[in-house]
């Protein structure tokens, strides 16, 4: 359990640092340089997501609670939300002039269904703290960049690429969710 914690934590911070500690980032970016300071940030998420690969595999899930769910449509939609969420951020589209970090809101979301339907100790590790992570990645960068400015309106088909990029990643994770994570969506 304890290289979960450990990937999960260090992907956590390398993250939060940009909102947590722009002085710091900086510093640390002029220091080493721009290219360095990607490469080493590249570094420190490859490794974390080493720990949580193999920190997932190692752990034995402990239960932890009886979960409420077991899949179906509303987890689905949750999901399918939130990958279409996530992948907005990329596009200006009118997704961004209704919700401020559709990143962080994809990633609560997917965390959120995967604690409906999981209620071990290693879930709640990985998707309780990247939940956890993105509220609090939501709370500091608004702490840091104040009052939101609303994007004005958009195209349609920038909503749409998104739609259909989520809706794509949605039905490739269902279909080879068993193969890649041993558990059968459907």
């Amino acid at each position: 359990m304890s290289m979960l914690i450990a990937g999960v934590i260090l992907w956590s911070a390398a993250h939060l640092l940009k909102a947590a500690a722009p002085a710091l980032r900086s510093r640390i970016e002029q220091r080493l340089g721009p290219g360095p300071y990607r490469g080493l940030f590249s570094l420190i998420i490859v490794g974390s997501l080493l720990l949580i690969v193999f920190g997932w595999k190692a752990t034995m899930p402990r239960p932890l609670y009886t979960a409420p769910m077991s899949g179906g449509p509303i987890i689905a939609a949750l999901v399918l939300a939130g990958l279409v969420l996530f992948f907005s951020s990329q596009f200006n589209g009118n997704i961004k002039r209704y919700v401020r970090h559709p990143q962080m809101a994809g990633t609560l979301l997917w965390g959120i269904a995967h604690l409906l339907v999981n209620g071990d100790s290693r879930s709640v590790t990985l998707f309780g703290g990247f939940a956890a992570w993105a509220l609090l990645e939501i709370f500091l960068i608004n702490r840091r960049d104040g009052a939101w400015v609303k994007p004005g309106p958009a195209a349609f088909r920038n909503d749409a690429l998104p739609l259909v990029v989520g809706s794509a990643a949605f039905a490739a994770l269902t279909y080879f969710h068993q193969a890649l994570f041993g558990v059968a969506v459907l």
